[in-house]
């Protein structure tokens, strides 16, 4: 009986093995398996012969599996026969039934012990296994090489008769999810407190890049500044040299009436009117790709876009410098003042400026604001929360973050308290 249980325990253990070097295998990062086989050691070898056809690997891993649970089926048996015989369970099944009885037994105990739990295992730990047990996959790997080879000759020809497909193809590049969530792992491997490399932030910023939409970057309504049609030159004049803007967008009778932009190197012409100086401007809707407005920016040699709602109505203006932040960060000039409040009082409690960007709270801060598409600002998380303009001094309870409402107008809200409350 000990005997027979310490096989059974064994051969579980060589099915998991196998079991789990498989979605190992599956799941991890490629990137990370491509870098360790770039490295000197008996480690790189090892991994670059596992990897170099990959079906096979697949193939070996599968030949171990089944070897082991026709061994573990056999001796089971052996042990739910003798345990029905030797025990009380004898009474309650049936001689008819008891075939069913093992295959159930045995079924549950290979399903969670080598099979669901190690593939788990495995998958979560998918990098840190594949090198840590390597050296046995390889053993395997060519103790089984016959058979694997075999395998992999009736499965090519297989595919190469009937699906007119070549066999075993290596992976030659990465995905993009691959190379995110390697730079992922980087950026969190470093300690909080130190600065993240430039290059690595831009890396990263590069590969979300693609799905950041227009509304996400714009300079929102309420902070764009034009002027009107029928207004003087004098006074935008006065409004080029108050704002230390290139461009004042231009409109007729409301903002909703965008009609082009005026730059101020036009005001050196000495013209009578705005109207004669108006140049025309791009527009976009907020739900566009910020990539494919910069795409249209640069092919019509413009450098300013107003955004649209669904509505046709004004949303906000966004220009090539809001996109090119997203992959390198602010860019400051002599004229951009910084009137966004973010302060730290305490460990637990700060003071921010209801327009900062809740990405950039998170990625700062590290405080796991909830996100979402509907809205981009510290305020809009706050009104999104609460369905309506929260009034001053008023408290908003989010997960377990409390918010106060420190300045607030009719339209949005201006600054806010955020404290981290105790889990207990």
């Amino acid at each position: 009986m000990e005997v027979q249980l310490l096989i059974i325990i064994t051969a579980l253990l060589f099915s998991a093995f196998f079991s789990g070097m498989e979605i190992a295998y599956v799941s991890a990062n490629k990137i990370h398996i491509e870098l360790e086989k770039k490295q000197d050691g008996i480690l790189a070898k090892i991994l670059t012969r596992l990897t170099q056809k990959p079906s096979k690997f697949i193939a070996t891993m599968l030949v171990g599996n089944n070897v082991a649970l026709v061994i573990y089926g056999f001796f089971m048996g052996d042990l739910l026969v003798d345990l029905i015989q030797e025990t009380w369970l004898k009474q309650y099944i049936v001689a008819e039934y008891a075939l069913l009885f093992q295959t159930i037994i045995s079924t549950l105990v290979i399903l969670f012990t080598a099979e669901f739990l190690p593939k788990v295992f495995f998958q979560v730990y998918a990098n840190s296994l594949l090198k840590f047990l390597a050296f046995p996959a390889y053993i395997f790997y060519q103790l089984f090489w016959l058979i694997s080879e075999f395998v992999m000759w009736i499965s090519n020809v297989v595919l190469k008769k009937f699906f007119k497909t070549e066999g075993d193809q290596v992976q030659l590049e990465f995905s993009k999810v691959e190379l995110g969530d390697y730079i992922s792992e980087q950026m969190e491997a470093g300690h909080q407190d130190e600065d993240i490399d430039s290059e690595i932030q831009i890396f990263q910023n590069a590969l979300e890049f693609s799905a950041v939409k227009t509304r996400e970057v714009m300079i929102p309504r309420t902070e764009i500044v034009a002027i009107e049609l029928r207004e003087s030159t004098q006074n935008l004049a006065k409004l080029f040299s108050e704002t230390g803007y290139s461009k004042v967008l231009v409109y007729k009778n409301t903002i909703d009436d965008i009609i082009g932009y005026v730059h101020s190197f036009e005001l050196f012409k000495k013209p009578k009117t705005i109207r004669s100086i108006v140049l025309p401007v791009v527009f976009v809707p907020e739900a566009m790709l910020a990539n494919d407005v910069l795409n249209v920016l640069t092919k019509k040699s413009k450098s300013i876009a107003v955004v649209l709602d669904e509505y046709g109505g004004t949303s906000g203006i966004v220009t090539v410098e809001d996109i090119v932040e997203e992959l390198f960060g602010e860019i400051e000039d002599e004229h951009d003042v910084t009137e966004l409040l973010e302060k730290r009082i305490s460990e637990y409690e700060y003071l921010f400026s209801a327009r900062l960007e809740v990405d950039y709270i998170n990625e700062t801060y590290k405080l796991n604001l909830p996100e979402s598409e509907n809205y981009e600002t510290l305020g809009g998380l706050i009104v999104s929360e609460t369905e309506e303009i929260p009034q001053k001094d008023e408290v908003i309870i989010i997960n377990n973050l409390k918010f106060t409402i420190i300045e607030v107008s009719n339209t949005k809200i201006d600054t806010i308290q955020l404290q981290i409350l105790s889990e207990d």
